[in-house]
């Protein structure tokens, strides 16, 4: 990868990849992918924390960005389903990769956290010690 494939204005491959890897697409993806056609009130009871405007407005985008397939069917009332399409289930790899690494590094990751907070907090007192004097 070049400094061109990462640069925000040159790239439009960046919002993309901030399209899919958001924190509740990624949630959206993986739940079309596993369990097939599902609802929205399945996905809403699935997600945790997601508002009614937020699925609504990440389910669209999810559906503008072709992966998912948004169906109606005309009942009283409505009822909608949501499919992963072909390129969503191709996702689910590289996401199931991303969670391994997470899990693999995720001890390195907290260790790394803790060291910092507790370095930096030490130089935040120092500079409000400086200062107040």
């Amino acid at each position: 990868m070049t400094d061109q494939d990462i640069h925000p204005v040159a790239c439009p491959i960046r919002e993309i990849i901030d399209s899919v890897a958001g924190k509740w697409s990624v949630q959206i993806v993986l739940l079309a992918v596993s369990r097939g056609p599902i609802r929205f009130t399945e996905l809403e009871r699935s997600i945790e924390g997601i508002s009614r405007r937020m699925l609504t407005l990440t389910l669209r985008n999810l559906e503008r960005d072709g992966l998912l397939i948004r169906t109606v069917f005309p009942t009283v009332p409505p009822r909608v389903d949501y499919s992963a399409t072909t390129m969503a289930r191709e996702l689910r790899g590289a996401f199931e990769q991303l969670a391994e690494w997470a899990l693999r590094h995720q001890d390195a990751i907290a260790a790394a956290r803790k060291s910092y907070d507790e370095e930096h907090t030490v130089n935040q007192r120092a500079e409000v010690t400086v200062s107040a004097s």
